[in-house]
């Protein structure tokens, strides 16, 4: 693949990933983001030429795209089905089910490790923040909760995760784009709630579990809202590109 300013997915984080990860990466993106409409009909040979490589990691990319139900595998080719409110609700939902269950497993163990690693990450987005650099308080978003699942042990709920994730991954990028640019006084109140978290976990206090979890996923409208924003966004760069 070809450097490029056009891509959504942040390069950087694709040194180590195969051509059709980084491949699927990408379309994942731009499918999320609504720059590739519900209902486009992708083709093998297009996709290879916009991205520069041959049709194996294209082909690879689209079996990865339709595992997680966003383009639907036809015989004319890949047809693009996107993610509908409910849906990205519906993410949310297993979100708070897994944290919920992990936090459980948190009450009955030595979370010692686990707070500091917590609050580094945390002083990692406070530096994001500063520098108002969106992608890296994404990445850093994500693995403060990562870390939090991951801590358990627990290989079925990391299988869920990691399964959830990459969609997961893109839904944030573009929320946390839109907030940098029209809601950056909302980091204050994003931190707090991290900060709350940490407290919970080192407290093993259930209410302030409780309280953590639905102050991190009662904005699930609020990311909603930021991706239909970005969406309105890209299209206007979209359309003054092509004029």
């Amino acid at each position: 693949m070809s450097e490029s300013k056009d891509y959504l997915y942040p390069q950087k984080w694709l040194s180590k990933a195969s051509t059709g990860d980084r491949v699927a990466y990408e379309l994942r993106m731009r499918i999320i983001s609504g720059l590739i409409e519900s209902g486009t009909i992708l083709s093998e040979n297009k996709l290879a030429a916009d991205f520069e490589v041959s049709r194996s990691p294209i082909r690879e990319a689209l079996r990865t795209l339709a595992s997680e139900n966003i383009i639907r595998l036809e015989k004319m080719g890949a047809v693009v089905i996107g993610l509908s409110e409910k849906e990205i609700e519906e993410i949310y939902d297993v979100r708070l089910l897994i944290e919920t269950f992990v936090f459980e497993r948190l009450i009955k163990m030595d979370t010692t490790n686990l707070t500091l690693e917590l609050s580094k990450t945390l002083e990692m987005m406070k530096v994001a923040i500063k520098y108002n650099d969106a992608d890296e308080f994404s990445y850093q978003d994500v693995m403060f909760h990562e870390a939090i699942i991951r801590s358990i042990g627990h290989s079925y709920i990391a299988m869920i995760w990691n399964n959830l994730k990459p969609v997961m991954e893109g839904l944030i990028l573009l929320s946390m784009r839109m907030r940098f640019i029209e809601k950056y006084d909302d980091f204050t109140r994003i931190v707090k709630n991290h900060e709350l978290y940490i407290d919970a976990i080192r407290a093993k206090d259930r209410k302030l579990m409780i309280k953590s979890l639905h102050d991190n996923f009662d904005d699930v409208q609020g990311t909603v809202e930021d991706l239909w924003r970005s969406q309105q966004m890209l299209s206007k760069g979209v359309e003054s590109h092509d004029d």
